[in-house]
């Protein structure tokens, strides 16, 4: 597994628990402000605001905005590439490719903020990520590519190139956080719901696993 991109680490103090309870607290609150009004029409006041606490008590966690925002961006790779630890070559590729994607999804329904401020970082060039990208999450893909590849060789999927799917699997299940605006036209709902994902989610199963050549009878759902 792919520990925490090496961006810069926030103020730590040594209160356990309560630590980590303010650090979530502030991310989650800098998720909602940086997804709303991108890194440079964000303050620190208004995360602080959002998250309930004095500007103060913000900056002995996160010294700067910068810090705050590499922060989120690291917290929210950690989120997603922690799931990517079930293709590995000790599972069957249809269990561990429906487990990574209904991951996907469910990250898409409960950190959708978080995956707006990521793709606004792409959209403008990855300049505060993008040495992770070439580096750490380039060699980890090129580790899992290596696992389908076997998977491939055995017999045991259709012939796929690793690296695409993957793009393809990340671009299917982000757009429900990242274009949820376009989604929900579309569909004619204010929000997505539960329900909404649940049924986007046994499709992109069904599609996926369908391309890869896999039993979709024999699937988890």
């Amino acid at each position: 597994m792919m520990g925490a991109p090496a961006l810069a680490p926030p103020v730590r103090e040594s209160g356990g628990r309560i630590r980590q309870e303010n650090e979530a607290q502030i991310l989650r609150a800098a998720e909602h402000v940086f997804a709303r009004a991108g890194f440079a029409g964000a303050t620190m006041a208004d995360i602080a605001l959002h998250a309930g606490m004095p500007k103060s008590n913000l900056h002995y966690y996160f010294r700067t905005k910068q810090a705050l925002y590499r922060a989120v961006l690291a917290h929210t790779l950690q989120l997603w590439l922690s799931e990517t630890d079930i293709i590995s070559a000790d599972h069957a590729p249809r269990v561990a490719l429906e487990q990574y994607i209904r991951a996907k999804m469910r990250l898409s329904a409960s950190h959708p903020d978080a995956s707006r401020v990521f793709a606004n970082e792409l959209l403008h060039g990855a300049p505060e990520i993008g040495g992770v990208l070439r580096e750490a999450l380039r060699e980890l893909v090129t580790r899992k590519a290596m696992v389908i590849r076997s998977w491939i060789e055995d017999g045991q999927m259709a012939r796929v190139d690793p690296y695409h799917l993957f793009f393809t699997i990340w671009a299917a299940t982000q757009t429900y956080a990242d274009f949820d605006a376009q989604v929900c036209a579309v569909l004619g709902v204010s929000q997505l719901d539960t329900e909404d994902f649940e049924r986007a989610t046994e499709h992109l199963v069904a599609l996926l696993l369908r391309g890869c050549g896999l039993d979709q009878e024999a699937s988890l759902a």
